[in-house]
């Protein structure tokens, strides 16, 4: 076989551009998956339109047929399939949202940390307007499948949970419960300057545990003392120090029934939200080196003190 000359000169001086724009223009551009996906989602009236095609095309093609009792089983299927991608787009949106918060802990001020950072909030910002498209496909074919058969659709496992049912009333109550919230959050955890301190149950130099306290109290009178509510050990000292000096105290205590073995990192992490201005670390064990560690991350300093120092 031979190859038309004018064809092969042309495809030998095809630049790289236009190699790409062609394979374009052949098979469309997908984003890579860390990138954003700039296309629009569809608008809500083809939404409709869509699921009543659907629908409307099931009912048609097999009424009055010998395969009209299968219809029942057909639609809410053709529901459940968008259900089904409601859920899935869920977990990737729940999945999203731990990352966020594992880096944010992990912010060290460097670029490519905060680049992340940003990327997943705007993954984030995109997967909720995507559940919100998926929610209107799922409520629709809902919608419509209780006009053709005269009965609601339901899951048969799980829930399903609409924010299209989020009445005034609803948004209201809710804005109350989370202010009521923030409000005992409040009166939990008193003004001024939080300062955290942790240490091991077998470190009892309480004469050093004060030393230090006092040090920082003398700088911050208003202080407010954050510590893990140990039976004994330093933070045992640091609480009893807090009840003589009348500062406030808030313990965080091990949700041990909950967490397990990870109930002391998991109080770590909820006393670094707090966003203390400091963290005093008497020795201990790796709990209270997960806790410096941590703060330090998150550009927290940390003050460590050993044994008669």
């Amino acid at each position: 076989m031979t190859l038309d000359p004018d064809f092969h000169g042309e495809a030998q001086t095809a630049s790289q551009t236009h190699r790409a724009l062609t394979e374009l223009q052949l098979y469309g551009w997908r984003p890579f998956e860390d990138e954003p996906d700039p296309r629009p989602l569809p608008e809500g009236d083809r939404i409709a339109g869509a699921v009543t095609d659907i629908l409307d095309a099931l009912v048609a093609t097999l009424g009055d047929t010998r395969l009209e009792p299968e219809l029942d089983e057909l639609l809410w299927g053709a529901v459940n399939l968008f259900h089904r991608a409601l859920a899935r787009t869920e977990r990737v949106l729940d999945d999203n949202e731990q990352a966020q918060r594992r880096l944010q802990r992990e912010q060290d001020g460097s670029e490519v940390k905060s680049v992340e950072l940003e990327r997943l909030v705007a993954e984030g910002q995109s997967l909720i307007e995507q559940q919100n498209a998926l929610e209107l496909f799922r409520d629709l074919a809902a919608e419509g499948f209780e006009h053709h058969l005269g009965k609601p659709w339901h899951p048969r496992t799980g829930s399903r949970a609409s924010h299209r049912n989020l009445t005034a009333a609803m948004i209201d109550s809710r804005d109350f419960l989370a202010a009521r919230r923030r409000a005992e959050a409040a009166r939990l955890l008193p003004e001024g300057p939080k300062v955290a301190v942790t240490g091991g149950t077998d470190f009892i130099d309480h004469r050093l545990i004060w030393a230090r306290l006092d040090q920082v109290h003398a700088r911050h009178p208003d202080m407010v003392l954050l510590h893990g509510g140990s039976p004994k050990g330093a933070e045992l000292i640091a609480s009893r120090w807090a009840d003589h000096r009348k500062v406030a105290q808030l313990a965080f205590r091990p949700d041990w029934g909950k967490h397990g073995r990870s109930a002391p990192f998991k109080r770590n992490d909820a006393m670094l939200d707090v966003l203390p201005i400091g963290v005093l670390v008497f020795p201990g064990t790796g709990i209270q080196e997960n806790l410096a560690d941590k703060a330090r991350k998150l550009g927290i300093p940390v003050m460590k003190h050993e044994d008669g120092a």
